[in-house]
């Protein structure tokens, strides 16, 4: 294992007293030492509050998202494991403004298990909560069994587009609609070519030959849907395109927002070969693109890989996603 750490239990505690001394206008933990970060204005009195929450190693999801426009809170787990039910229950508290909590995470089971929780907690507490879970990754089910499949980068857009509609004053019955609406129009797919090492493990979450790649894969290294030789970045990209097309198919005409992500080592220059050939796709459909991203937006570590996340827009979601949003990894 070759990283720039000290103590691999000490690894999540130090990153985030690091990213808070280097982000306090948007960044501060809820309590001394805790594992809960919340907005630097936290709580915001009157506004439906959006929780949410993750294993670490996937910045900028989860904990990159809290600020002004997007997320009020955030418990953080170690490395790929879900934060505690406590954690997500203090998250919940300390982002509380009054007007209930939004809890907006990914469909894995621990997640959903102390999510869950948690809110029944907070409703003894006379602190109103609703959930939305993403399910955008359309390698990991089939669309008659969407309620199984992960969620992967489409949170992006659930942060961005459930924030700014928090943002408008709207009640927690409205946000969460917004938040499912958005959801749905989300479709991803990834694929990976090496794997990452968690630190508290010390070793690789996989193996894959040098010349292999893995048409699929999800940011924790499950399995997916073929591995073989590695392919040219237009046959990638082509394929990638193929699925998302197939489970979300497009008319001319559409606007639709699309993100070409870096798992975490693959970099920008590649990315954008990538970008080049989905965007002629999407006009070659007749797809109008909205607001495109580019980036390091949701990843795994050192993975290198790429993901493809596609949001369909209609008025109302794409005003909320041009709304102003503001946190240390990405501003509208």
């Amino acid at each position: 294992m070759k990283k720039l750490l000290n103590d691999p239990a000490k690894f999540v505690d130090e990153m985030l007293d690091g990213l808070c001394a280097a982000h306090p206008e948007f960044y501060r933990r809820a309590a001394p030492g805790a594992r809960v970060i919340v907005r630097a204005d936290a709580p915001v009195a009157g506004k439906v509050a959006i929780v949410s929450g993750g294993g670490s190693g996937h910045l900028p999801i989860f904990t990159g998202y809290v600020g002004p426009g997007l997320l009020d809170g955030c418990a953080i787990g170690e490395v790929f494991s879900s934060p505690s039910v406590e954690q997500i229950a203090d998250a919940m508290r300390a982002a509380n403004g009054g007007a209930g909590v939004l809890r907006l995470y990914g469909n894995y089971g621990g997640d959903c298990m102390n999510f869950d929780m948690a809110g029944e907690m907070l409703e003894m507490e006379d602190i109103p909560s609703t959930t939305v879970l993403l399910t955008d990754d359309v390698a990991s089910a089939k669309p008659e069994e969407r309620q199984k499949r992960r969620g992967v980068a489409g949170m992006v857009y659930a942060y961005k587009i459930a924030g700014a509609k928090a943002d408008t004053g709207a009640d927690l019955t409205e946000v969460t609609r917004v938040a499912q609406k958005v959801a749905d129009a989300c479709r991803s797919v990834g694929a990976a070519l090496t794997p990452c090492t968690v630190p508290l493990a010390g070793k690789p979450t996989f193996q894959i030959a040098d010349d292999e790649m893995e048409m699929g894969m999800g940011i924790h290294g499950e399995p997916g849907v073929w591995r073989g030789k590695l392919r040219t970045a237009d046959q990638v990209a082509a394929e990638m395109m193929d699925k998302l097309l197939a489970d979300q198919p497009l008319a001319r005409g559409d606007r639709v927002s699309i993100l070409v992500n870096s798992l975490g080592a693959t970099p920008p220059e590649e990315l954008y070969i990538l970008y080049r050939h989905a965007a002629a796709r999407l006009k070659d459909v007749g797809a109008e693109i909205v607001m495109p991203l580019v980036g390091r937006y949701a990843t795994s570590m050192e993975m290198a890989g790429v993901s493809f996340t596609i949001c369909k827009l209609d008025g109302e979601l794409e005003g909320l996603l041009k709304a102003p949003a503001a946190c240390a990894f990405w501003r509208v």
